[in-house]
Parts: C-alpha cells; sequence; structure tokens
C-alpha cells in the first residue's frame, strides 16, 4: 500500500499531465486549428471530479483534519491558505463550465483555464514542497497508513469503484490525441 503523501503525489502527477493537455488544446486553438468542445468538457469534468471532488475532498476532510489535530499551530495558516486555494480553483472550474455552455466563448474558456492552470500549478508546488513534508514530520507512519486506507474509502464514497481507473483512462486518451 502508498502511503498517504504517495497517494497525493501521484494524483498530482495526474493533475498535471491533464493542465499540460489543456495548455495544448489552448495552443491549438491560438493557431486557430479545430478545438474539440467535448475534450474541454471532458477535461473540466475530471477537474471538477479528481481534481476537486476527490483529490481535493481528500486534502480537506481528511489530511488537514489530521494535521490540524497533529499541530495547529504550524499548520493552520497552510491549511487556510490551501483551503482560499481549492476555492479559487472551484471558481475557475464554473467559470470554464459556463463559457462552455452554448453558445461557446472561446475568450472567456481560455482566460479561465490559464488561471486555473496558474493557480493548480503553484498550489500543486507549495503542497509538494510544503505540505506534503510537513505531514511526513508531523504524522507517524502508523497515521499516514491509516491515511491512506481513508483515502481508499473515500474514493469509492466520493467517485465509486471505477470511476478513477476511467479519468486516467481519459487522460491517456487526450495524451495521445494532443501528442502530450
Amino acid at each position: 500500500m502508498k502511503t498517504a503523501t504517495a497517494v497525493l503525489r501521484r494524483e498530482h502527477e495526474a493533475i498535471v499531465l491533464a493542465l499540460r493537455i489543456l495548455a495544448e488544446i489552448d495552443r491549438h486553438a491560438i493557431v486557430h486549428d479545430p478545438i474539440h468542445q467535448e475534450d474541454l468538457l471532458a477535461l473540466v469534468d475530471f477537474f471538477s471530479e479528481f481534481a476537486d471532488a476527490c483529490h481535493h475532498g481528500k486534502e480537506e476532510q481528511l489530511l488537514f483534519v489530521r494535521l490540524m489535530q497533529a499541530d495547529a499551530l504550524q499548520t493552520r495558516s497552510m491549511v487556510e491558505r490551501l483551503q482560499f486555494e481549492h476555492e479559487q480553483g472551484r471558481h475557475w472550474i464554473a467559470r470554464m463550465r459556463r463559457a462552455l455552455q452554448p453558445p461557446f466563448r472561446s475568450e472567456a474558456f481560455h482566460e479561465a483555464a490559464r488561471a486555473y492552470t496558474q493557480l493548480l500549478l503553484e498550489h500543486i508546488d507549495k503542497e509538494n514542497t510544503v505540505l506534503l513534508p510537513m505531514a511526513e514530520r508531523l504524522l507517524s507512519p502508523e497515521q499516514l497508513a491509516a491515511l491512506s486506507r481513508d483515502f481508499e474509502r473515500f474514493e469509492v464514497r466520493v467517485m465509486g469503484v471505477q470511476r478513477h481507473q476511467a479519468l486516467h483512462e481519459l487522460l491517456q486518451t487526450l495524451q495521445v490525441r494532443y501528442s502530450i
């Protein structure tokens, strides 16, 4: 079984891949290549389901709670900042989704997509370099193992048994389609 922090790092890699695909679609739009709006909708769904509901859900409902219990003084400001960034991400996801509604508003979509990408890349870097090392320092190996098991149960409850894998397969398909 992977440790809880390893699970989150792996999910970060999937989210970064999705952001790279989004940037490549954006590049296609700039040079006036055809844009497959269904691919954009699939990516917005990925960000909503995988990045926000599942990944950020694990952090907010499980990891952050455990960190605050372990050392609220040391973790409070980081947790509050990351939760605020999760809220900002939800805002940009909603803006992308609205821009995809007919008629498609490409400029509004791409503005929101670029802001979301910048936010998430900085957010993931902060988590990888500060939050996860902090968790590894403050939580015992037993606590991290228990957290990993809680992540598994959370994922099944929030996404169902096969959805997580289906979203990874979606990324693989889009990765091939856009030569990432």
